[in-house]
């Protein structure tokens, strides 16, 4: 058996080693695994909890390094990642691979990417998609038992350093709305998703902080706001005086690494789990369609959900929508019956409209429902402003798919956003865009079909909130200055700056310069038109065999963006390798690969349904003359 080298690890710098540059050689000794991540991409975030029990398991044989290689051009600074590595509390060494060298020369096609490596410094096996715990465990447990019987393995513990963190109210908040408790002399109250510190934050308009509820430690435990635990929350809602009267909790909260719903009672802080188990939905956890008044659905405290990212209420269909980022899908949660079901999106990602029964989403992030009944989305991966339709259609007003990205105002078919994840709605009818990897706070107008940017030079602007004209403006930190200019509403912007740590009120809008079309780095496959092999390889991990006692124990899914890519091989199959044939162009081929594995030998065996799924982009070429 040949066996392959890794190649070194060559990137920008690194993150969490104290300053120093890390080699190979510096790991031999260790099982290494490379993460292969980037911050936009939720199934990365996915994986790094995944990867956590591991670190737990193995301290003193094990390290981790993450290899971030970005999509988006925002996320190739150093300062963005170092962020990141805080704000998702990643326990390993970070190495910046902005310009994708590592990610070319270990031949990776997509994120999530998984490598495992031997203590000699060979390579052992290379997995994408997320849900491979189980296989990453069986893997380090046989490689650990041989490197150990050879005499190779080096105990001790790995080269993480953990970064110094300054203390502040706010750490990464995420979203905010109006708590329907005022202040004490009437004014607004403030409550913030406090995703850094786990917990929920009431605060004054001037920023003075007025109680947390939760206690700040990353968990699941439903209580007392000083019992209570979550984990990076994230969208907010209040519900509507009469449910709450009813159901006995005023806010919904999406719980997002929790993968739950959490209700909170604002009168005396209690917290309690009201959809979701804790866990991710898999693959195979098929959610019904939703109907009003949670006549369709399933039980919603035993449902399980996929990293919600926001909430809003809808007064039409008396329900909460739920942007399911996790699993590119919005879903609808009824309080009253405890009934949650999909409302849209087929869980394939990318940017497809039509009945919200057949459309694909992308990450939706950010949610408003207009008066018209529309709920509109911000679609974070495809950069795009989206929306369900009243009559059951998703539209897309901005955006044109998963690799296009840019700061452009103008028409909307035409303007290009990066990677959005807060809306709002304006008094007026419009809708205001936290264009978060921009920087900016753009606005869509909804009747000329135009963008323009308000405002920029902001920190990761990740949610927007209206602000009452009689609130703010007594010069403390939420500074004073209405809107001016030929945007003039009469209104003001209070802006959620996830990466600066605080709630600002946004002045008067810039003069900003469209930056352009941008572009990740990531290069497409460059492929000829015609006949082509597609062939995912599969072995199940040491111990484990495949598992095909409820039917055929692998599945391959296939299908392009535009689907005019594809002339054959569309479709689903039982096998892991399919004969494609291509058309000239350029766009995304979208593969999801599924297989079923589970323990070889035990009585009672665990099984373990493993799913990896690409969005290749593709540059298709004619074939030449001599080979048509």
């Amino acid at each position: 058996m040949i066996r392959a080298r890794a190649p070194e690890l060559d990137g920008r710098g690194w993150i969490g080693t104290g300053g120093r540059a890390l080699t190979l050689a510096d790991l031999r000794g260790k099982v290494v695994i490379l993460d292969f991540w980037t911050l936009c991409c939720v199934n990365c975030l996915h994986v790094i909890d995944e990867l956590r029990p591991l670190e737990a398991a193995y301290p003193d044989e094990l390290v981790i390094v993450g290899v971030h290689s970005p999509k988006f051009a925002y996320e190739g600074e150093m300062a963005t990642v170092q962020a990141a590595v805080e704000r998702y509390d990643v326990r390993h060494p970070v190495l910046v691979d902005s310009e994708h060298a590592t990610w070319r020369a270990y031949g990776a096609k997509a994120w999530p990417t998984l490598v495992v490596i031997d203590p000699e410094g060979f390579l052992v096996a290379h997995m994408a998609g997320e849900g491979h715990g189980p296989a990453l465990d069986a893997i380090v447990r046989d490689v650990v038992g041989r490197a150990e019987r050879e005499g190779r393995l080096r105990r001790g513990l790995g080269p993480w350093v953990p970064p110094p963190v300054a203390p502040s109210d706010l750490r990464f908040p995420s979203k905010a709305i109006w708590s329907p408790t005022p202040t004490d002399d009437g004014g607004p109250r403030l409550l913030i998703a406090d995703a850094g510190h786990h917990s929920l934050a009431e605060m004054t308009v001037d920023g003075t902080l007025l109680r947390r509820i939760c206690t700040g430690e990353r968990g699941l435990t439903d209580g007392g706001p000083g019992d209570a635990t979550m984990s990076e929350p994230s969208g907010l809602c209040a519900l509507p005086c009469e449910i709450a009267a009813e159901v006995g909790y005023d806010i919904v909260v999406a719980d997002t690494v929790n993968h739950a719903l959490r209700g909170v009672r604002l009168s005396d802080g209690q917290v309690a789990t009201v959809a979701g188990t804790g866990h991710p939905a898999g693959p195979d956890d098929q959610a019904p369609w939703f109907e009003d008044r949670g006549v369709v659905g399933l039980a919603a405290n035993g449902t399980r959900l996929s990293s919600p990212w926001d909430v809003v209420w809808d007064a039409g269909r008396d329900a909460v929508v739920v942007a399911m980022a996790g699993i590119h899908q919005l879903w609808a949660f009824d309080p009253v019956s405890g009934r949650i079901g999909v409302l849209a999106g087929t869980r394939g990602e990318g940017l497809a409209d039509g009945d919200a029964r057949e459309a694909w989403l992308a990450q939706p992030s950010g949610l408003a429902v207009g008066e018209d009944g529309r709920v509109w989305i911000a679609d974070s991966e495809t950069s795009a402003l989206r929306a369900l339709e009243p009559d059951g259609q998703v539209r897309t007003y901005v955006g044109q798919g998963l690799f296009d990205f840019g700061h452009v105002d103008g028409r909307g078919a035409l303007a290009l956003l990066q990677h959005p994840l807060g809306v709002a709605m304006t008094p007026d009818g419009d809708v205001a865009i936290a264009d978060t990897y921009n920087g900016a706070v753009r606005i869509y107008r909804v009747d000329r079909d135009e963008v323009e940017t308000l405002a920029e030079g902001l920190t990761e602007p990740a949610d927007l909130l209206i602000l009452p004209e009689a609130a703010g403006g007594d010069g403390s930190s939420v500074s004073g200055g209405a809107l001016s200019g030929s945007a003039a509403p009469n209104y003001r912007l209070l802006v959620v700056e996830s990466g600066a740590h605080r709630i600002s009120e946004i002045a008067t809008p810039a003069q900003a310069l469209d930056k352009g079309r941008l572009a990740t780095d990531r290069p497409p496959l460059e492929v000829r038109a015609g006949e082509v092999e597609l062939l995912v390889p599969f072995s199940p991990a040491p111990g484990h065999r495949l598992d095909d006692r409820a039917g055929p124990a692998t599945r391959l899914s296939v299908s392009a963006t535009p689907p005019s890519l594809l002339i054959s091989g569309a479709g689903e199959g039982e096998t892991l390798s399919r004969t494609l044939v291509l058309a000239e162009g350029e766009g995304v081929l979208h593969v999801t690969a599924r297989a079923a594995a589970c323990d070889a030998e035990a009585e009672h065996p665990a099984c373990h349904l493993v799913t990896q799924d690409w969005g290749v982009p593709l540059k298709i070429t004619p074939r030449p003359a001599a080979a048509q």
